[in-house]
């Protein structure tokens, strides 16, 4: 599984990523382990994972994280996460 991971701020990508997890797993826990590694790489806090960012996310492998879902404030507009592509 590959999800690319970018942040954004006035219609602009400021930065980008792409995480592979390859392991045997559920495709729950890859998302949840490739999240934790590209808020490592981009030094933020883990998002919260609200009911509309999980029906986005169903629907389309695709969701924003802004900031309703962090904790503490960030200095962009959006965190988008998009699966690429599946095992």
């Amino acid at each position: 599984m590959r999800i690319w991971f970018k942040e954004f701020k006035d219609n602009r990508m400021l930065c980008d990523t792409v995480i592979e997890r390859s392991e045997d797993d559920t495709r729950t826990h890859k998302i949840f382990a490739a999240l934790d590694d590209a808020c490592y790489q981009f030094d933020l806090g883990k998002p919260i994972w609200l009911d509309a960012t999980v029906t986005e996310f169903k629907r389309h492998s695709k969701a924003r994280f802004t900031q309703d879902n962090f904790v503490e404030p960030i200095d962009f507009d959006y965190l988008e996460i998009h699966v690429i592509e599946e095992d």
